[in-house]
């Protein structure tokens, strides 16, 4: 498992986690699978989640090395005061931002989708760049929910290039990966100073975006 420390302190660590790499034990996971295990394992304490990147999805997470640190991040994220930028490369053509703004309801399967039973959920899309049969996109997710671009943009026809289970067939345009990135998180720290991490997309990324802009 490689991963990019991107800032480390007595209050918390930034970092790039890989694309198939576990942020966070799940069912059924042998010791040490997970990025959070290994950060553990490698800083000899315990470290705090405060909040998830799907195992597929690659960029910025953090963890809280103290229980004040971890409380005072976490209240950012439910107060929605951190800014979040992913990008995004999905199928057809989007030529025009989105604002999709649609309750995200989970289902019994664990599966999430568009449903008017489901929690208010809000996502801004901006147009990277277009080709021939797809569009790169920057994300914003001003909501946090479990799966959320992912859905929001299956529900508008632009399933994510690389999607195992959101779009169809699968996975989507047979790419080798999921095309979802956290390319930028902006947060304050416990003392009270901005932070902004960034991680730059991997090399898979890139020669995939490469095929999708010469063809």
């Amino acid at each position: 498992m490689e991963y990019q420390v991107l800032f480390d302190d007595e209050a918390l660590i930034a970092v790039h986690k890989p694309c198939g790499v576990a942020a966070i034990p799940g069912r059924g996971m042998q010791d040490f699978d997970s990025l959070l295990d290994r950060l553990s394992e490698q800083y000899g304490q315990r470290l705090f989640t405060v909040h998830r990147l799907d195992k597929d999805t690659s960029g910025v997470i953090v963890f809280a090395k103290t229980a004040d640190a971890h409380r005072s991040l976490s209240m950012q994220f439910e107060r929605r005061e951190t800014k979040k930028i992913y990008f995004a490369v999905v199928t057809g053509i989007i030529s025009e931002p989105l604002h999709i703004n649609q309750p995200i309801y989970e289902f019994g399967s664990g599966r999430m989708g568009v449903d008017k039973r489901g929690k208010p959920s809000e996502t801004l899309v901006s147009v990277k760049e277009i080709f021939s049969s797809a569009t790169s996109l920057e994300v914003s997710p001003v909501t946090g929910r479990r799966h959320q671009i992912r859905v929001h943009l299956y529900w508008a026809s632009h399933p994510v290039l690389g999607d195992t289970l959101y779009g169809s067939p699968r996975p989507v345009g047979n790419v080798a990966r999921l095309m979802l990135h956290a390319y930028q998180l902006g947060i304050r720290h416990p003392n009270g100073s901005n932070l902004v991490f960034t991680a730059q997309p991997d090399d898979l990324w890139e020669e995939i975006v490469f095929l999708l802009r010469n063809t």
